[in-house]
């Protein structure tokens, strides 16, 4: 007589060290913080929080003992168009004395603020100029908002994906004027198709090897 196994309790498999850390983070926050949890390539731990709750989670994550993130290692952007909060503000966090990692995420559109995390880790001040540099998200709190990567008085976000590739200008130093210069975006080199040979099986018109590069075409 066939077994009947629909009545029988299947065991739940162990949660590993990462969905573990990722179910305790989410165990030690009040409801509607974290929306998601989860071990992403099965090494990596995330969560996706609440723009709103984010000063209070950093800082729980970094004083909890069972967390102990003590070190923010950077933090960037990304822009997703089509979505209502086109921009994702992306934390890698790590701890030192545990030795693991843990990537928090929260969104927001170009008008939202994100509040700053510089009462929290305040070597995130140069990321988050970056992240605003680059994207335009700004970070309520930060007393420090100013542009990191590009010139002064530039317009736009150059990261952005919409950025438009023309119309816009240059600034470079002009060694005959002896000036900083100010020219329209000149983007003079073509697109390029790469042979992907290894670098040595690629390097065939140094000066002194043609005599070996003929004598290998010879011999094959």
């Amino acid at each position: 007589m066939a077994e009947d196994l629909s009545t029988e309790t299947v065991a739940a498999a162990p949660l590993t060290p990462l969905e573990q850390l990722v179910a305790d983070v989410m165990a030690a926050v009040p409801a509607g913080v974290i929306s998601q949890g989860r071990v992403v390539r099965g090494m990596e731990a995330e969560i996706v929080a609440a723009r709103d709750a984010l000063p209070a989670l950093m800082t729980m994550l970094r004083d909890d003992p069972r967390f102990a993130f003590n070190l923010c290692v950077d933090l960037c952007g990304v822009d997703w168009p089509m979505r209502a909060e086109r921009f994702e503000v992306v934390y890698n966090l790590l701890s030192m004395t545990l030795n693991h990692r843990l990537r928090v995420i929260v969104s927001t559109n170009a008008e939202t603020p994100v509040p700053s995390l510089v009462s929290v880790w305040p070597s995130v001040t140069w990321y988050e100029r970056e992240t605003w540099d680059m994207y335009g998200i700004v970070f309520d709190g930060q007393p420090d908002l100013r542009r990191l990567l590009t010139d002064y008085g530039f317009e736009g976000h150059p990261l952005r994906k919409d950025f438009p590739l023309t119309g816009f200008v240059e600034v470079r130093y002009d060694p005959e004027r002896q000036a900083v210069v100010y020219e329209p975006v000149k983007l003079q080199q073509d697109f390029r198709n790469f042979d992907f040979l290894s670098p040595w099986e690629g390097m065939t018109t140094l000066p002194g090897d043609e005599k070996v590069h003929l004598n290998r075409i010879t011999n094959e």
